[in-house]
C-alpha cells in the first residue's frame, strides 16, 4: 500500500503532485526544486541551487524514515549542461564515496519557475 510523505523541511508541491510516495519498500521522491521552504526563493548560483534541491530531497528522506545513504538512484535535470561539473562538486558531498547511487543527469529546455536544477530520487525505505 503506498503512503504519501510530506514535511513542511521541504517546499510544498507547487501542482497536483506529492513530495514523495512510499511503497513497496522504496521512497520515490517527485522532483525537487532549488526552493527554500523558509522563504520560497532560490539561492544564487548552479552550486547554491543543487545544494537547496539535494537539501529537500534529504529532508524529504528523512521525514520517510531514510536518508541520502539509501538513495539507489537520482535523476538530475539541468536547465544547461555546461552546469554539470559545478553541479557535481556539490551532488558529490551529499553521498558516500564508492557507495555513489546509479544516476542519470539531462538537460531540459526549461525547468518550473526557471529554476537552474531540479533533482528527483528513489531510495530504499
Amino acid at each position: 500500500m503506498k503512503k504519501i510523505i510530506s514535511t513542511d523541511r521541504a517546499p510544498a508541491a507547487i501542482g497536483p503532485y506529492s513530495q514523495a510516495i512510499t511503497l513497496g519498500g522504496l521512497i520515490i521522491t517527485s522532483g525537487q526544486l532549488p526552493l527554500d521552504p523558509a522563504t520560497g526563493a532560490f539561492p544564487e548560483g548552479i552550486q547554491a541551487q543543487t545544494r537547496q534541491s539535494l537539501t529537500n530531497v534529504k529532508a524529504i528522506l528523512e521525514e520517510a524514515g531514510s536518508g541520502m545513504d539509501k538513495v539507489v538512484k537520482t535523476t538530475v535535470f539541468l536547465s544547461d549542461m555546461n552546469n554539470f561539473g559545478a553541479m557535481n562538486e556539490v551532488y558529490a558531498t551529499f553521498f558516500s564515496e564508492g557507495a555513489f547511487p546509479a544516476r542519470s543527469a539531462v538537460e531540459v529546455a526549461r525547468l518550473p519557475k526557471d529554476a537552474l536544477v531540479e533533482i528527483e530520487v528513489i531510495a530504499e525505505a
